[in-house]
Formats: structure tokens, sequence, C-alpha cells
């Protein structure tokens, strides 16, 4: 019974297609990990909606998830995570629940040196204060400056991961932080690790924080300690599943992904 626990898969969800840099860095971190993925396409983006419709979405997700027996489940989404991550814990009990801002603060304070932590994120994740909230909860006296950088998030889907307007647009958004000091920079977008190399050369001697890699490695840590890593499985089972399939998701989701999308299924939730 014990080995048919772990087998389960992993729940990773999104409100879109950003959370497959999670899925990516979870397959490279957990090669033997079954992992269900599901995007909610056809609602995206949830920036722009109130608490309460952001919970519900939420939890139709869970539902679905629950449905298909994760063993845990990540939440592949810093606006889902800043506003509902309470909630589906609540909802999922006892079972291991990650999210991308809690392990991102957490390894922004083992990075930074001087106690200077930059953060940039899409509007809604700036405003929720979720990473200075998650950070300082660890220690009061850290430097938090928070960016949003909403322009980004269209640049990395259009594929301009090394154009000129995107560089311009990276400085940008970095002048303020790198104006205060920062000595770490935490990629708060699920978005964000696909410009890692062009921001990497535009913060100079910044240190920067993936959340995708840092939430794939508290993931690992957790299923270690409850027992549930699968360390018997050498033909990972990949579930995509969308609530709708736009033109360019296989293009865009495969970049995002660092491979072909072999199995993807579109599902309506809600009704």
């Amino acid at each position: 019974m014990e080995n048919i626990g772990r087998q389960r898969p992993i729940g990773v969800f999104d409100s879109g297609i950003g959370g497959l840099t999670n899925v990516r860095a979870l397959m490279e971190r957990l090669p033997m990990e079954n992992i269900i993925y599901f995007g909610d396409t056809a609602r995206v983006p949830y920036g722009t909606k109130s608490k309460a419709t952001i919970e519900n979405f939420s939890m139709q997700i869970v539902d679905f998830l629950l449905e298909h027996d994760v063993k845990a489940m990540v939440i592949a989404c810093n606006t889902i995570a800043a506003v509902a991550g309470q909630k589906i814990r609540q909802k999922t009990g006892n079972m291991p629940v990650l999210d991308v801002i809690s392990a991102g603060a957490k390894a922004a304070l083992a990075t930074t040196r001087n106690n200077k932590i930059g953060i940039i994120a899409t509007n809604t994740t700036v405003n929720s204060n979720a990473y200075a909230r998650a950070i300082h909860r660890n220690n009061p006296d850290t430097l938090v400056r928070t960016q949003a950088a909403p322009l980004l998030v269209p640049l990395v889907e259009e594929g301009w991961l090394e154009h000129e307007v995107t560089r311009l647009t990276v400085c940008e958004y970095l002048k303020p932080l790198l104006a205060d000091g920062i000595d770490t920079l935490v990629l708060g977008c699920t978005h964000f690790p696909l410009l890692k190399p062009l921001i990497g050369r535009e913060a100079g001697n910044v240190a920067l924080v993936d959340s995708a890699i840092t939430t794939a490695e508290e993931t690992a840590r957790v299923l270690a300690q409850e027992g549930l890593l699968n360390t018997d499985n050498n033909n990972p089972d990949y579930r995509f599943y969308v609530s709708d399939i736009p033109l360019k998701f296989r293009t865009i989701g495969e970049r995002f992904l660092g491979r072909t999308m072999e199995q993807i299924e579109m599902v309506s939730l809600g009704g």
C-alpha cells in the first residue's frame, strides 16, 4: 500500500500556462514522479479578478485534482498563492501543499547577504504584499522592495526572450530596485524564469531566485519527509489539462516546458 501511495501523482496548477515552468523544474528535480497539471486557460488572467472569484476558481481546480487522487499539490501561480493559499490548505487537510511564494521567500532569505531583497511580479502579486509578509515573518528587519512588471508577461508569451524591447523593459523595472542596493532578486511570476539569462545580465551581481526551482526543491524535501517520494518509476506519466486550448497554446506551452507536450486534454470546470 505504501508503494501505491508514492506512485500517486503530484498535482500542479496555475491560472494559465506559466506554471509549466514549475512542472519543468519538478521533472528535472524529481524525474520519477508522475505529474498532473491544470491550467485555467479559459479564465486567465486571475490578476484582474476579485478575491472571492479567485478563491472560487481555485476550489474548483483543487476538487479536480483531488478527483485524480494526487498525493501533494503545488500552487504554481503567485496570484492564487497570495489570494487563496490559506483556503486551499484548509480544504486539503493534511496533504502537502507547496506554493511559489513561500518557497521563493525562504530561498531569498537564505541567499541575501546584505538583507535587501527585490521582488518583480505581476500587479496583483505586488499589491497583495504576500512576498514581503512571507519574508518578514522570518526576518522582520529585511528590506523588501517590490516592483510590478506586467509588460514582461506578454513579451515572454511572444517569445521575445532576448529582444531589445524586452531588455529595455527589464532595465526600467530593475532601476528602482538596483537603486535601493538589493543583492537578491526574486522572479515572482511563473513567466519570468524564461527571462533569467537576460535579467541576470541586466541585474549585474544580484543573485536571482527562481521560484520554480526553489518550489521543486521544497517539494522534494516535503515528499521525502512525508515518505511520499517516488523512487521506483522509470517511465513517469505527465498529463496536462486545460480549460481551453487557445491558438499557440502548444507552442507557448512547449517553450515553457522545454519539451513536447503529449497528453493535453480540455476539461470544463464549474459547469
